[in-house]
C-alpha cells in the first residue's frame, strides 16, 4: 500500500518502532527477562566449570554463590580449546597461589610459576613497597608450566644473556625472548640491532656465540627476494669486464650481463651456450632499448617543433589582426576627420554665404 501511495510511510512507521505494540515495547519488555549470567555463559560439553565472559575477558567460574571461584582465561587458550586439567590448574592457582618452583641461587628469592592472561610465567619474588613489578619471563612456546624445573626458572629470568662481542665489529651478541619468540640481536651502534630468530633445535638458554654468528649470517627471511646464482658463467664482457652469465627465469633461460636481460631462444641447450651467442643476444637487446630512446627522443623532438610552430603561427597570427585591427582604426579615424573637416568647411561657406547676403546696417532703402 506504501508503495502504491494509499498509505503514508511516516505513520506507519512511528506505529512500527513506536506503538503501544512496536519494537521499542517489545524490547523493553524482554530485556527484563533476560538473565546477564545467562545471556554471558558460553555452554561446552564436557565440562563441569562455566565458562563466561566478563568485562576484562572470558573467565572460569566453579561453584555457586559465595562459594563460587573465578579465574581468568589465558588470553592465547581459546575457551573452546580448554580441557578439565588445564581448568584445574588454573583454578588451584587462583585458591592456592602460584606454585613455587625454588629459590634463586643468587638472591634467596622464591620463584613462582604463575598464569596471567598472556600465559604462563615465572617470578622472582612477591611484590613490594619497593619492588612493585618483580621480574616476569614467559615460558617458552610450547612449554608445559609442570616442566619447568628450578634451572630454567633461573635461565629465563636472567634473559637477555649476552654471548660474546662479534669478530668484525667488536659490538655485543646477546640472546633474549620477546613477544615473538626467542632470538638473537647483533648491536651495531648507529646503524641499528640485526635480529634473528631461534628456531628448531636451538634454545635460548643454551646458544652459544658461535652459533648465534652462523644465525646472524644468514639472510633474513621474508626480507626480498634471495639473489640467484647462474646456472652457468660464460666470461667477461670485452668492453667492461663485467661477468657475463646464463641464469633460469621464471620464463626460461636469459643471459645477464650488468642490467641487461637478454632471453635464450627456445630449445637452445644450456651447455651450447658460448659467450659469442650471448653477447649477440645482448647487444641485440642493448639495441632495441637504444632505438625505443632514440624513438621517444625523436617524438619529443618532433613535438617540440609542432609545439613551436604552433606557438609562431599564433603569434604571426596576433600580429596580423592586430595590424589589421590597428589599420582599420586608422582608416575609421581618417574618415572621420575627413567629414568633420568637410562639416566644418560646409559651415564656414554657409555663414560667409549669409553674412553676404544680409543688407549692411546704415543702409536704408
Amino acid at each position: 500500500d506504501i508503495s502504491t501511495g494509499e498509505v503514508e510511510w511516516l505513520p506507519y512507521l512511528k506505529a512500527f518502532y513506536s506503538g503501544e505494540q512496536g519494537l521499542e515495547t517489545m524490547v523493553h519488555e524482554r530485556e527484563t527477562q533476560i538473565d546477564p549470567t545467562v545471556a554471558r555463559t558460553v555452554l561446552l560439553d564436557d565440562l563441569e566449570a562455566k565458562i563466561r565472559i566478563g568485562r576484562y575477558g572470558p573467565y572460569v567460574e566453579i561453584g555457586d554463590g559465595e562459594e563460587s571461584v573465578k579465574a581468568s582465561i589465558p588470553a592465547d587458550v581459546p575457551p573452546a580449546d580448554l580441557d578439565g586439567d588445564q581448568i584445574d590448574r588454573i583454578i588451584k592457582q587462583k585458591v592456592e597461589g602460584p606454585d613455587k618452583v625454588g629459590l634463586h641461587p643468587d638472591t634467596g628469592e622464591p620463584i613462582f610459576m604463575r598464569i596471567g592472561p598472556y600465559g604462563p610465567y615465572v617470578q622472582l619474588g612477591e611484590p613490594t613497597d619497593d619492588n612493585p613489578n618483580p621480574k616476569r619471563a614467559s615460558l617458552p612456546k610450547g612449554t608445559q608450566p609442570e616442566a619447568v624445573t628450578l634451572e630454567m626458572a633461573v635461565g629465563l629470568l636472567r634473559l637477555p644473556r649476552t654471548l660474546g662481542a662479534h669478530p668484525e665489529t667488536g659490538k655485543s651478541i646477546k640472546a633474549g625472548q620477546g613477544r615473538f619468540g626467542p632470538y638473537i640481536v647483533h648491536d651495531q651502534g648507529k646503524e641499528g640491532r640485526d635480529y634473528r630468530s631461534i628456531k628448531g633445535d636451538d634454545d635460548v638458554l643454551t646458544v652459544t656465540l658461535e652459533r648465534a654468528l652462523e644465525l646472524l649470517a644468514q639472510p633474513k627471511a621474508g626480507r626480498g627476494r634471495k639473489k640467484a646464482d647462474p646456472l652457468k658463467e660464460l666470461g667477461a664482457h670485452p668492453d667492461d669486464n663485467e661477468p657475463v652469465a646464463v641464469f633460469n627465469g621464471p620464463y626460461g633461460l636469459y643471459v645477464k650481463h650488468g642490467k641487461i636481460n637478454a632471453s635464450v631462444p627456445e630449445n637452445t641447450e644450456l651447455d651450447s651456450i658460448s659467450l659469442e651467442q650471448a653477447l649477440s643476444w645482448i647487444n641485440a637487446k642493448a639495441g632495441t632499448k637504444k632505438s625505443r630512446g632514440s624513438k621517444s627522443k625523436s617524438t619529443t623532438s618532433r613535438t617540440s617543433k609542432t609545439a613551436a610552430a604552433s606557438k609562431a603561427s599564433g603569434a604571426k597570427k596576433t600580429t596580423k589582426t592586430t595590424s589589421k585591427a590597428a589599420a582599420e582604426k586608422t582608416a575609421a579615424g581618417a574618415k572621420k576627420s575627413t567629414r568633420s573637416t568637410a562639416t566644418k568647411k560646409t559651415t564656414t561657406r554657409k555663414s560667409t554665404a549669409k553674412k553676404a547676403s544680409d543688407p549692411a546696417p546704415d543702409s536704408e532703402a
